[in-house]
C-alpha cells in the first residue's frame, strides 16, 4: 500500500517537474519569439525629448512659446526629491529594488483579481517608460511581455536616475502638458521648486488617466487620488501623518478652476512680434526644430519701443475711424435669455466665453444688460460691479452713425436704437483730473495699418506692430501687405541721381508732362495740380514734386533707378516703368523701412532681422545675427585692454556722401515739407518722406535718426480711397512722431555725420543761385557738394529738363516768372527730344504726395 502511494506521488511530481520544465520552455520560448526585432533600447540613452522653444526680450522677459507638446526638459538632479518621491509612490514603490519589472507587484494585482478586485496594470516605471517611447499603448499579452522584455534590457543599459529622468520628462499629464515642469505650469502657473505638497501629490495622481482627473470637471474624483497618493506617500516613510493630513485638508486649486492665474498670463499675449519670428524661423531652421528643438531664442525688441509703437498705431488708426462716424455693430452677441443684471457669475461666464479679442491695452469687453432713456447698463470683464452697477452713456456714442438699408447712413436716437441687451462691445475707461471720470465706447476700426522701428547699424527690429490688434487679425500689414509706397519710393529716384552727377543743388524744370503709353496719355500731376517752374532737386524732394521726379527719373533711365530699388531691396525685380518712380509698384513697410536705415547710416547694407541669437536646448548657439567684430574686446584685464571697437563687415551699397545729401535733403522735407506740423514741430533734426498714393488708398510715413529709422503704413486691406483729407503727413507721420518722442527722449537735435570727400556751399534755396559762404538769411541753404562735381555736366548750377522740351506756354505757380524758365534754358544749354517709349507701360497709378 505505501509502495503504491509513493509510487503514485512519485508519477504526480514527475509530471508536475516535467510541466514546470514545458512551462518554462513555453516561457522562454515566448520571451525568444518576441525578442526578436524589438526597437533598440539603447536608443534611450541619447534621447532628445521633443522640448518647447521660448522667446525671450532683450531684457530676458518671456515674450512667447511654440510647441506641439508643451514639456520643459529637466535633468533628474533638479528635480526636487519629494515629486520623485511622490511618483514613485503612485506607480512603482519598489522602483528602486526591481529590475525592470515587479514579480511582487504582478502577483499582487493577480491576487487582487482573484478576489474579485479590478485588474490593475501593475507596470513599472521603466514599463512605462519602455510604452511611451518604443512601443504602443494597445492593451495586449504580446506588448506586455516586449514591455518586460525591453524593460530588462533598459536596466541593464540606464541607471535608475536615467529612467526616471526620461519618465518624469515624458509622461503624459493632461492640458498638452508632457513631463512635471511643463505641468506644473498648466495646472499651478509654479516652478517645480514651489509647488506645494498637496499640488506634487495631484500631479503624481494624473499618470493614471489625466481626463478622469480633471481639476473642475472631476474635482472629488482628483481629490481622492490625490488623498491616496498622499497616503501611500507616509506608508513609503517619505512624509509623515501630519504633513499628509494638513496636505489632504487642502482644496484642490487650479489654474483650470480659476483660482490662480496661468504661466501664459504671466506673459504679454501673443502678438505680431513673435508671430513673426515663428514665420522666419520656421522657414530657415524648420517647424521641427522650432517646435520640439528646445530652443531659447532671443528677439531683437525693445518692450518699451513696442508697447509706444503699438499705442501709438492704434490711436492714429481708431482717430481716424472715429473720424467716419461710422457704428460697425458689436463684436458679438450672448443670448439675453442666459444674462440677468442680479446674476453676476452667469453674466461673468457667458462674457468670458465669446470669441473677442482681449489684447487691446486699456479696452475690456463689455455686455449690455440692460438699456435706459440715456445709457445702458453693462456688464465689465475683469472689473468688479460697483454697487449701482457700470453704465455706458448714450452721449459717449453719439458720434456713430448707423448704416441704413438703403446703405446710406443716419444718425442714432438712442442708446436703444444703437444697442440691444446682449450686445459685446468694448469699453474703455476715461478719467478726469487722474480720476475715473465715466466708461467710453469703442470700436475696432476698419482702417489698418502697421509700423516697423529699425536700429539703422545692425538691422535690429526693435518695434513691429501688423494691424490694430493681432487676436482680431493675424495678417501683418507690416511683412506681408503689398501696397504702393508712393512718395516715400521718391529717394530713391534722387539717390540715383545723385550718383549720377546731380548734386541737391541742379536744378530741374517743374513743368507739365505727356507720355504716351498704351493706355493713352498719361499726364503726371503735382498735388496741387500747379506747376512751380525750375528748382533745386532739394525742393523737388523736399516739397514732393511729381513732376521734377519724373523728369529726374527719365534723365537717369528708369534701369538705373530700378537697380537702386533693387539694391535697396525695396522691390525684387522692379519693372522700368516711369510710374514706378512715383511709387506705383508695391512693397512692403518692412522692406521701407530697412532700405531708409541704410540712407542713415551711411550707405551700408543692412540685413533686418527679429531675433539677435538663438541656441539650442544645450545652450550653444547655432544663430547670431551680428557679424560685427569687437576689436580689442578679448584682454585677460580690463585695464591693459585699449578702447574696443566694432568693426563691420557691412556692403557699401552707395556712396556716403550721397547717403548724406538725400539725409539732408530729407531733413528739409521735415522742417519744410509735407511732416513739418507732425514731425518738424518736434525740433529734432530728423530725416524723413510722407507717401500718400492716387486717392489716398495707402499712407505712409518713413522717417528716421542716426541711429533709429521708422515707418507707418495705414490703409483698408481692400484698398479704398480714405479721403480728401487723407495725407501720409496727416495719418502716418503723427504715429511715427508719437514714437520718436519716446525712443529720443532725453535727446536734443540729432546730428548726421559729414562724410569726408565734398565740401560745403551755400546757395539761394529757390533759384539754386551760389551764394556768398558768408550769406546769411531763411532762404540760404547750405548744401555738401562732391568733390569736383562743379565741372560734372548736371551738376549744381546745372539743368536738367529729363528729355522733354519746355514749352513756351507752361503755365506757372504765382511767383514764378516766364523769364525764369527762358534763363534757365539758356543756362542749361540746348534741350533734348526723345520719342515716346512703347515700354514706358500704364501710368494710371504713382505717388502723389
Amino acid at each position: 500500500m505505501l509502495r503504491a502511494i509513493t509510487s503514485f506521488f512519485g508519477f504526480i511530481f514527475s509530471w508536475l517537474v516535467i510541466g514546470s520544465l514545458m512551462a518554462l520552455a513555453g516561457i522562454i520560448a515566448i520571451f525568444v519569439i518576441y525578442g526578436r526585432d524589438l526597437p533598440d533600447h539603447a536608443q534611450l540613452a541619447r534621447y532628445e525629448p521633443a522640448t518647447l522653444s521660448r522667446i525671450y526680450s532683450g531684457e530676458g522677459q518671456l515674450m512667447d512659446e511654440f510647441a506641439r507638446e508643451r514639456r520643459i526638459f529637466t535633468p533628474v538632479d533638479e528635480i526636487p526629491d519629494r515629486i520623485k518621491q511622490a511618483f514613485i509612490s503612485a506607480e512603482d514603490k519598489n522602483f528602486y529594488e526591481h529590475h525592470g519589472f515587479d514579480p511582487r507587484g504582478i502577483a499582487a494585482a493577480i491576487y487582487g483579481a482573484a478576489r474579485g478586485e479590478r485588474l490593475r496594470g501593475a507596470s513599472t516605471i521603466t514599463q512605462q517608460v519602455m510604452k511611451n517611447f518604443l512601443l504602443t499603448g494597445d492593451r495586449s499579452g504580446e506588448r506586455k511581455v516586449k514591455e518586460i522584455i525591453l524593460a530588462t534590457r533598459l536596466e541593464s543599459t540606464l541607471t535608475k536616475d536615467q529612467i526616471l529622468e526620461l519618465y518624469l520628462n515624458e509622461i503624459f499629464l493632461g492640458q498638452n502638458s508632457y513631463g512635471v515642469t511643463a505641468a506644473a505650469q498648466s495646472y499651478f502657473g509654479k516652478s517645480l521648486e514651489e509647488l506645494s505638497l498637496a499640488e506634487i501629490a495631484y500631479l503624481a495622481a494624473l499618470p493614471q488617466a489625466p481626463s478622469a482627473l480633471h481639476p473642475v470637471r472631476e474635482k472629488s474624483r482628483a481629490v481622492a487620488r490625490r488623498n491616496y497618493v498622499l497616503d501611500q506617500m507616509r506608508e513609503n516613510g517619505y512624509i509623515t501623518a501630519e504633513e499628509a493630513t494638513a496636505a489632504e485638508a487642502e482644496d484642490l486649486k487650479t489654474v483650470q478652476s480659476g483660482d490662480i492665474p496661468s504661466a501664459r498670463s504671466q506673459m504679454p499675449p501673443r502678438g505680431y512680434f513673435t508671430d513673426e519670428i515663428r514665420r522666419e524661423l520656421s522657414a530657415s531652421l524648420g517647424d521641427e526644430a522650432l517646435f520640439t528643438g528646445g530652443l531659447t531664442i532671443r528677439a531683437s525688441v525693445n518692450p518699451e519701443y513696442q508697447e509706444t509703437a503699438a499705442k501709438a498705431l492704434r490711436e492714429g488708426l481708431e482717430k481716424y475711424d472715429r473720424g467716419t462716424k461710422v457704428y460697425r455693430g458689436p463684436v458679438a452677441t450672448i443670448d439675453p435669455a442666459k444674462l440677468d443684471a442680479a446674476d453676476e457669475a452667469g453674466w461673468r461666464r457667458a462674457l468670458r466665453g465669446t470669441r473677442v479679442p482681449r489684447d487691446i491695452e486699456g479696452w475690456h469687453p463689455a455686455v449690455v444688460l440692460a438699456i435706459g432713456e440715456s445709457s445702458a447698463r453693462i456688464g465689465i470683464e475683469d472689473v468688479p460691479e460697483d454697487e449701482d452697477g457700470h453704465y455706458l452713456s448714450f452721449s459717449d456714442a453719439s458720434w456713430a452713425r448707423i448704416k441704413t438699408e438703403n446703405g446710406r447712413y443716419r444718425n442714432a436716437t438712442g442708446p436703444d436704437d444703437m444697442w440691444d441687451v446682449g450686445d459685446v462691445v468694448f469699453v474703455k475707461a476715461v478719467e478726469k483730473d487722474g480720476a475715473f471720470d465715466h466708461w467710453s465706447y469703442r470700436q475696432i476700426p476698419a482702417i489698418q495699418g502697421g509700423f516697423v522701428a529699425m536700429d539703422t547699424q545692425t538691422g535690429r527690429v526693435l518695434a513691429m506692430q501688423g494691424g490694430f490688434s493681432y487676436q482680431s487679425s493675424v495678417f501683418n500689414r507690416a511683412t506681408q501687405a503689398l501696397r504702393q509706397p508712393g512718395s516715400s519710393f521718391k529717394p530713391f529716384v534722387y539717390a540715383a541721381a545723385l550718383d549720377k552727377g546731380y548734386s541737391p543743388a541742379t536744378i530741374v524744370v517743374d513743368a507739365p508732362i505727356e507720355v504716351a503709353t498704351a493706355a493713352g496719355i498719361w499726364r503726371p500731376q503735382n498735388s496741387s495740380e500747379k506747376y512751380y517752374g525750375p528748382a533745386p532737386i532739394r525742393v523737388g524732394l523736399e516739397q514732393s514734386r511729381n513732376l521734377m521726379t519724373v523728369r529726374i527719373a527719365q534723365d537717369v533711365g528708369m534701369d538705373t533707378v530700378a537697380e537702386y530699388a533693387e539694391r535697396f531691396g525695396v522691390y525684387d525685380n522692379m519693372p522700368h516703368l516711369l510710374s514706378y518712380s512715383l511709387g506705383a509698384g508695391e512693397t512692403t513697410l518692412y522692406k521701407m523701412v530697412a532700405a531708409y536705415a541704410m540712407f542713415a547710416n551711411g550707405g551700408l547694407r543692412v540685413e533686418p532681422t527679429l531675433v539677435d541669437r538663438v541656441q539650442d536646448r544645450y545652450g550653444k548657439t547655432i544663430y547670431r545675427h551680428d557679424k560685427r567684430d569687437c576689436v580689442d574686446c578679448q584682454a585677460d584685464f580690463l585695464a591693459a585692454a585699449p578702447a574696443p571697437s566694432v568693426q563691420s563687415h557691412a556692403e557699401r551699397i552707395m556712396d556716403a556722401i550721397t547717403a548724406y545729401q538725400i539725409t539732408s535733403m530729407l531733413q528739409g522735407a521735415v522742417s519744410r515739407g509735407t511732416s513739418r506740423v507732425a514731425v518738424g514741430s518736434l525740433g529734432l533734426n530728423l530725416a524723413g518722406k510722407t507717401g500718400t498714393t492716387n486717392d489716398a488708398k495707402d499712407v505712409w510715413y518713413v522717417g528716421y535718426s542716426p541711429r533709429i529709422a521708422a515707418g507707418c503704413y495705414m490703409g483698408y486691406d481692400s484698398p479704398t480711397p480714405l479721403g480728401r483729407t487723407a495725407f501720409g503727413g496727416t495719418l502716418c507721420a503723427p504715429v511715427f512722431a508719437e514714437f520718436i518722442k519716446v525712443a529720443l527722449a532725453g535727446q536734443g537735435p540729432v546730428k548726421f555725420p559729414v562724410p569726408p570727400g565734398g565740401y560745403f556751399i551755400k546757395i539761394d534755396r529757390s533759384t539754386g543761385q551760389r551764394l556768398a559762404d558768408n550769406a546769411t538769411g531763411p532762404n540760404v541753404q547750405s548744401e555738401y557738394i562732391k568733390d569736383g562735381q562743379q565741372t560734372v555736366v548736371g551738376g549744381y548750377g546745372q539743368t536738367v529738363d529729363g528729355g522733354w522740351r519746355m514749352g513756351a506756354d507752361v503755365p506757372l505757380y504765382e511767383g514764378v516768372s516766364r523769364a525764369a524758365v527762358e534763363r534757365v534754358q539758356v543756362r542749361g544749354g540746348q534741350t533734348k527730344v526723345l520719342p515716346s517709349n512703347p515700354s514706358l507701360g500704364s501710368m494710371s497709378s504713382g505717388g502723389l504726395y
